[in-house]
């Protein structure tokens, strides 16, 4: 995704917004490798195969093995979309997200509350604790009606920027999960920035959409979002642009993909 074009530029450190243009080619090249990654959670399920070798030590018990950490089922268009986000900001924009909110969830499909995102932005030498939230939306209004609501992105982010509790419940979330992580160091140097200045995080908001660019999805946000943002707060703001239409077969081809063989 790193041949996205840029067709707008909003706002102004430390409130910025773009809207970016991926095309076809570089969606599909997306969406069959590092985004399927990501929403299989591959990672994860390669550490779980590792830890149960041992245990399947039947043919009977492999093939259960398997059927455990085999991807059948279709995932939502909004949680590609979430993955879709998840990678640009690790490709482009310096971030690392170590810990799938996937995980977390005691049945499949579940959407967890808090941040979409958390992980760390490396900024030079210095990693900060990043946030991120994410709306994937086909509507044809600029912006969606996912912009706005208590759960809307406008809320999100302000809650994000404003209220250090929230943020505070983020960091201890990935600190459980820090202590014998191989990503424990970066966690604590981010814990340390934050530490002195509970405002110095980077927060990310991200429209995925289908439709064509307009600065009407982010123009509102990155102005009100720019009102009383501490100034160590950086904030960015970028809507997405797929290829029009393609939202509502993003899961499809995932999955269709993977079964194809796909880049793993």
């Amino acid at each position: 995704m790193h041949m996205t074009t840029t067709h707008y530029t909003l706002g102004a450190a430390p409130v910025t917004g773009a809207g970016l243009g991926i095309s076809p080619t570089d969606l599909d090249t997306a969406l069959s490798g590092p985004v399927a990654a990501v929403v299989f959670d591959d990672a994860g399920n390669d550490k779980i195969a590792a830890l149960l070798g041992g245990v399947a030590d039947t043919e009977f018990t492999q093939n259960n093995l398997d059927v455990l950490l085999k991807h059948e089922r279709e995932p939502e268009d909004w949680r590609v979309g979430e993955a879709l986000a998840e990678c640009y900001l690790s490709e482009c924009r310096s971030c690392h997200f170590p810990w799938p909110d996937g995980r977390d969830e005691r049945k499949r499909g579940s959407s967890l509350p808090g941040a979409d995102l958390v992980g760390f932005h490396r900024d030079g030498e210095a990693d900060h604790f990043a946030f991120g939230e994410v709306k994937t939306s086909a509507e044809q209004s600029y912006p969606p009606g996912a912009a706005y609501g208590r759960h809307g992105l406008k809320q999100q982010m302000e809650d994000l920027r404003d209220r250090r509790e929230i943020r505070d419940d983020l960091v201890k979330y990935l600190a459980h999960r820090a202590v014998n992580a191989t990503w424990k160091d970066r966690f604590q140097s981010a814990a340390g920035v934050y530490l002195r200045d509970p405002g110095d995080v980077r927060i990310f908001g991200l429209l995925v959409r289908d439709v064509p660019p307009n600065e009407d999805d982010l123009r509102a946000r990155v102005n009100g979002l720019a009102q009383y943002c501490p100034a160590s707060t950086v904030i960015e703001l970028l809507a997405l642009y797929l290829p029009q239409g393609r939202i509502a077969t993003l899961g499809v081809q995932v999955v269709t993909s993977r079964r194809n063989g796909g880049a793993r």
